[in-house]
């Protein structure tokens, strides 16, 4: 399969990614978990159907330690054992923000204030900034049809 687009030869998509990726340098400086991190573009990557985000995420967490049980699990996080209360208040913002067209609220006051129990405001920010990031990313790889399976762990730095 090929994408209708060749993203990573087009100058104009190169420069969005370069400022994609200086808005998600600054995620870094947040001081929120790599692990919720990989979670959270794990899990909008799995709703928005983008294949080569999920190829791209669940072997850039694995490659940095998580484990293949809390990898496979990400998708049924509700009724799994293997994550802490903060990621699975991340995971659930994150749900809620991707699906932004299902719920005519968005992220419920109630979500909301369960992840401002377990991350700071610099950590929210993170967070919010994280999701709105990765949607955009899946947005784009899924338009275009970016192909998955061939990525490899720091392929993009």
């Amino acid at each position: 399969m090929d994408a209708r687009l060749n993203l990573f030869a087009n100058e104009t998509a190169m420069k969005a990614f370069r400022n994609f990726n200086a808005a998600a340098a600054t995620v870094a400086s947040t001081g929120l978990p790599l692990a919720t991190q990989e979670l959270v573009k794990i899990r909008a990557s799995q709703i928005n159907g983008c294949g080569f985000c999920l190829d791209m995420h669940t072997k850039e967490a694995a490659h940095a330690g998580e484990s293949a049980l809390r990898l496979n699990l990400v998708a049924a996080w509700r009724e799994a054992t293997v994550f802490t209360d903060a990621e699975r208040a991340a995971l659930e913002v994150t749900e809620q923000g991707t699906r932004l067209a299902d719920a005519g609220e968005g992220v419920t006051d109630e979500a909301w204030a369960n992840a401002a129990k377990h991350f700071d405001e610099g950590q929210l920010t993170g967070l919010v900034i994280l999701i709105a990031l990765i949607n955009a990313y899946n947005r784009v790889n899924v338009i275009v049809r970016q192909p998955a399976g061939d990525y490899q762990p720091g392929q993009f730095g």
